[in-house]
């Protein structure tokens, strides 16, 4: 019987990273429950058709919830996803930010303690690190001080204290950027795919010069799986692991990269520089995730681009 022979829950399937990783763990055999708080327009867990494919119905934070869909479905694996991931919403508006992301984290954990879970994985951020020497390493302290990055450093803690406490077989991911193909919220790449393939000039919220790094999703899908598939190894239970990909570029290098891959370099830039409370620059280092994991990205910061072109080519239509 094979790692994904089995019945896996998934939080927040209907987000951005969340659909990419139900589709590939169908296709490795598993019965998926995708815990959907509500259906969101346009995102592509709606285009996923899977007898094997159970949606319930909730909110991650009904612990009472959790704990049946847990023990009434003999779940052994859980990827927990959910978050409020937007940080321009978090710190407009924080309490939904810190309910869900903190509140929801706790929850799902209590719920998977005395359960039959045997691998357990839990999104951070690399945001959790907040401003500190570069590139960050997992051992780093967690400065996140800002509303979506202090949410992220508590539900970081929290997962590993019940690794440690508890025996619990769980890890963690803190990963750069993710971009790819059905991303709704309003990042950088998609924002700029929607103007210029409607040939109107792209908008910079910051000023352009906050220094980043990009995953593609099909990266990012591999992260999450290979480390469910190596979590009973002694040396990755209970730890964090940074799954950062392309050499830093500045928000402006990226979107000329983007205007040259789509021919439309006629068009300018618009620059607001309105974004605020986000940190200038931020980079990881994956030796560890390469060292234990045997983990490294496979596709180049370019070639992901031209992959996400194509799909917002296909869909904008």
């Amino acid at each position: 019987m094979g790692v994904w022979d089995t019945n896996v829950f998934v939080t927040g399937p209907n987000g951005f990273v969340g659909p990419w990783v139900i589709k590939d763990v169908l296709g490795k055999g598993a019965k998926v429950f995708a815990l959907v708080k509500e259906d969101i327009k346009g995102s592509m867990f709606n285009e996923i058709k899977n007898n094997n494919l159970v949606v319930v119905r909730g909110d991650v934070r009904d612990y009472d919830l959790l704990k049946r869909v847990i023990s009434g479905n003999d779940i052994r694996i859980c990827i927990h996803l959910a978050a409020q991931s937007t940080v321009t919403i978090a710190n407009k508006s924080p309490l939904e930010t810190l309910e869900t992301n903190i509140r929801g984290t706790y929850y799902l954990l209590e719920a998977l303690r005395n359960s039959e879970a045997e691998r357990i994985v839990v999104a951070s951020s690399d945001k959790a690190y907040g401003t500190q020497k570069l590139p960050y390493k997992e051992d780093d302290e967690l400065k996140g001080l800002y509303p979506y990055d202090a949410s992220k450093v508590c539900l970081d803690v929290l997962a590993r204290t019940y690794a440690n406490t508890y025996g619990m077989p769980l890890a963690v991911t803190r990963c750069c950027n993710i971009f790819g193909g059905g991303d709704m919220n309003p990042n950088i790449v998609p924002d700029t795919l929607k103007k210029v393939l409607k040939n109107e000039n792209p908008v910079i919220r910051s000023d352009g010069t906050p220094v980043r790094q990009y995953l593609y999703i099909k990266d990012a899908v591999y992260a999450y799986t290979l480390l469910t598939e190596k979590l009973l190894d002694e040396k990755v239970k209970g730890e964090a692991f940074n799954f950062g990909s392309s050499d830093p570029i500045s928000v402006m290098d990226l979107v000329n990269l983007i205007l040259r891959l789509t021919g439309k370099e006629n068009l300018k830039p618009e620059i607001l520089g309105t974004a605020k409370r986000e940190i200038d620059e931020q980079y990881l280092s994956s030796e560890k995730a390469k060292k234990l994991l045997n983990w490294e990205p496979k596709y180049s910061l370019e070639d992901g681009l031209k992959e996400t072109i194509e799909w917002y080519k296909r869909h904008l239509k």
